[in-house]
């Protein structure tokens, strides 16, 4: 049986969500605080827009795209439904929120899942297949700024687009954080716009993490360094190049070493994300961006917010 899956929030990500899943066949319906937006977008997708209550009725699954401060709210109302749970990012808006939403998935055996599109993204899948991500790094440099959007501006630059690389980097290291050290500043909005993270995980390895969305221009990459090489990724040039011992193209001056060169062709990344929930409701696989996952990078995300807060 197919599962039906319902869109809570149809704003700019809500109601992308609601276009695919309807694409699947699968979109129950949805719900929005603002009347008009939720019949727009039922008028897109042909399915109906109803009452939140009408909406966890009729759906086994419940995509959560509200704004920050209330997912803890609507997330706690559909696991005490028994429904599983897509769950945009952040988590929520505290820790405690967010331990509160892992812990009653976790006692009714529910599916919640955390929009860390990220992971599901065709560089990140390269870089994972690759082999280059296990070379027992030491640092990471990772970059995600953007110029000014009107969206997603309900929490900081750090929540926003910063959180997406804390939880790589997180994944990378595979320690958990020791200590955060950050600078930042709001420029057009009430929250921070730009950061920059200086981070230190318990096994001794060493990350900085800059995000902006105030910037001239878009630029996403990631670096990572180590006793067995340099890996290099530009989001943006669909390039990864690995230099390391053994590698094809000869390192100058480095016997024995040499660079492999790797691309990719993008997907929608959005859809793999559903996708992989939707496996796991309908098939129980694995849960990859699980709600243990979005804890530890809203955790991390807040860290660095009263790191900045504490030293200006």
């Amino acid at each position: 049986m197919a599962v039906r899956i319902g869109v809570l929030g149809t704003g700019h990500f809500g109601r992308f969500h609601a276009l695919k899943l309807a694409a699947r066949g699968c979109l129950s319906g949805l719900h929005d605080a603002d009347p008009a937006r939720a019949a727009a977008v039922s008028a897109e997708t042909g399915a109906p827009a109803l009452s939140e209550a009408a909406l966890i009725e009729a759906s086994d699954a419940v995509v959560v795209a509200v704004p920050t401060a209330h997912h803890h709210a609507h997330g706690m109302r559909m696991l005490e439904a028994e429904r599983h749970l897509l769950m945009e990012k952040p988590l929520a808006a505290t820790v405690a929120q967010a331990e509160a939403l892992v812990e009653a998935a976790a006692a009714r055996g529910l599916v919640l899942q955390v929009g860390h599109i990220e992971r599901h993204s065709a560089a990140i899948r390269t870089l994972r297949a690759s082999g280059a991500a296990q070379a027992g790094a030491l640092a990471f440099d990772a970059v995600r700024v953007a110029p000014f959007r009107p969206r997603g501006l309900d929490v900081s630059v750090v929540l926003d687009l910063m959180i997406h690389d804390l939880d790589l980097l997180l994944g990378l290291a595979a320690s958990p954080l020791a200590e955060v050290r950050a600078v930042g500043r709001a420029v057009m909005t009430p929250f921070l716009d730009f950061a920059m993270a200086q981070l230190r995980f318990e096994s001794g390895a060493a990350a900085t993490v800059t995000a902006s969305r105030v910037s001239v221009g878009l630029e996403r990459r990631l670096r990572l360094l180590g006793p067995a090489g340099e890996v290099r990724v530009d989001f943006l040039a669909r390039s990864l190049e690995a230099l390391r011992p053994g590698g094809a193209e000869p390192a100058p001056a480095m016997p024995g070493w040499g660079t492999d060169r790797t691309t990719w062709t993008e997907h929608d990344s959005l859809e793999a994300e559903q996708a992989a929930f939707i496996a796991a409701v309908a098939e129980g696989a694995p849960v990859e961006a699980d709600g243990a996952a979005g804890l530890r990078a809203l955790d991390a995300a807040l860290r660095v917010e009263a790191a900045i807060a504490a030293g200006s």
